[in-house]
């Protein structure tokens, strides 16, 4: 670790373990935007991250404050521990290999996921933690402002790299993360919740700063995945007027689908690909690969199956894993543990949906909640259409457990 990395990580440990529960959940994100990958010590063979130490601090504050009650689960959080148990016991069974990164990935998840739901306890500590957000994006996006401008990374100074690629001429920024998808993914996905933000009647121009940084973010990015997950989130919000006519959404939407899939000369799945026309980036990619798995599909659906036996998929392949380059989340359950840990992962999701759903009901009347809700709802579509064409990693796995525990959150107060 360098120094600049361990003086951060100190402070924010601090924060996290002694700070009030309000600062608690933004020294967990401070982590993640002002600390790295590159920020790793080994400890007893294994590779503990900046983000690691962070969240083993905010999960034995939230168990030791009793921040969380672990023996009044809801269904999300019972979902959620099914899912990842389910994934690495399958795992470890198939697998004698990268058995700690798997068994690792589960305790992150479980760590990290329980912290921001002891953390965020309803939907006014949510609303509470997206004003404060606001303020320690500030020096973030400044960052950000300079890595576009010079084509340097400041954050190599805590272990991120120092040249960024580029696109059209114009550099993709990073952040702190180790791609542009997944940087700009952050942005795509607090849009649709600051959005929200502006119904409410106080703090609205924290939220309009808020949707800015989030719109540089996408910019900044330069990558079409983050684009097109904005422009979901954008398009959620335009259906805010038929919020209590949704289920005539769904149905209008699965039927335009059902034309698209018919009218098609390729299959569904190339949907990305004939998008990326004009939002841009590697649209093939994501469809081929769709594609491909499906045409192996006896090869993983029972328990998965090793991602180097995917290399010969592409004519090219991800160099750091001797693998396809996976990009697609979905099928990252699949390969892991099976069609079972895909299905799993779609429960949870199905679960979320409908908590906001009888939520959204329960404080129609209230704007200020309602639409906090309705940009939960919203984000988790934005997510949905994202995963198609980006699998999470990195620390931006923290952002997708906080978003989670907040709904989740929602659901504990809801009547």
């Amino acid at each position: 670790m360098s120094i600049p990395g361990i003086a951060i990580l100190a402070i924010l440990i601090i924060v996290v373990l002694f700070g009030p529960r309000r600062w608690a959940p933004l020294g967990m994100v401070a982590g993640v935007l002002f600390l790295t990958e590159g920020e790793a010590v080994d400890v007893l063979g294994v590779n503990m991250f900046a983000i690691r130490f962070l969240e083993v601090a905010g999960f034995v504050r939230v168990s030791i404050r009793k921040e969380f009650d672990f023996s009044k689960l809801s269904k999300i959080d019972r979902i959620f521990l099914w899912l990842y148990s389910y994934t690495t016991i399958v795992f470890l069974l198939r697998s004698s290999t990268d058995q700690a990164s798997q068994i690792g990935s589960m305790v992150d998840a479980v760590f990290c996921y329980f912290t921001f739901r002891g953390l965020i306890q309803n939907i006014d500590d949510f609303k509470r933690f997206l004003s404060d957000f606001v303020i320690l994006l500030v020096p973030f996006i400044l960052l950000v402002v300079i890595q576009s401008l010079t084509a340097y990374n400041p954050f190599a100074l805590v272990g991120g790299p120092e040249h960024l690629w580029f696109r059209h001429g114009r550099p993709r920024c990073i952040g702190s993360f180790r791609h542009p998808d997944l940087f700009g993914s952050l942005g795509a996905t607090f849009l649709p919740l600051f959005i929200g933000c502006t119904l409410a009647k106080t703090k609205r121009f924290l939220a309009l700063v808020g949707i800015v940084f989030c719109l540089v973010i996408v910019l900044c990015a330069n990558s079409g995945g983050p684009i097109g997950a904005m422009a979901v989130g954008v398009a959620g919000w335009l259906m805010w007027p038929l919020r209590a006519k949704m289920i005539l959404v769904r149905r209008a939407l699965a039927s335009v689908l059902l034309v698209t899939a018919l009218k098609m000369k390729a299959s569904i799945w190339y949907l990305p690909a004939r998008m990326s026309g004009f939002l841009g980036g590697s649209g093939w990619h994501r469809s081929y690969l769709m594609d491909i798995a499906y045409k192996n599909i006896s090869s993983w659906w029972l328990i998965g199956m090793p991602l180097s036996e995917t290399v010969s998929w592409f004519p090219y392949k991800l160099h750091v894993a001797n693998s396809a380059d996976i990009t697609n989340q979905y099928l990252v359950y699949g390969l892991s543990a099976g069609i079972g840990s895909m299905l799993l992962f779609i429960v949870l999701l199905i679960e979320a949906f409908r908590k906001l759903g009888l939520a959204i009901n329960c404080y129609h009347a209230d704007l200020s909640k309602s639409g906090i809700i309705w940009g939960l709802g919203v984000m988790l579509s934005v997510h949905v259409v994202n995963w198609i064409s980006v699998s999470y990693f990195d620390q931006f796995s923290v952002i997708w457990f906080l978003q989670l525990a907040a709904i989740s959150s929602v659901d504990q107060v809801t009547p």
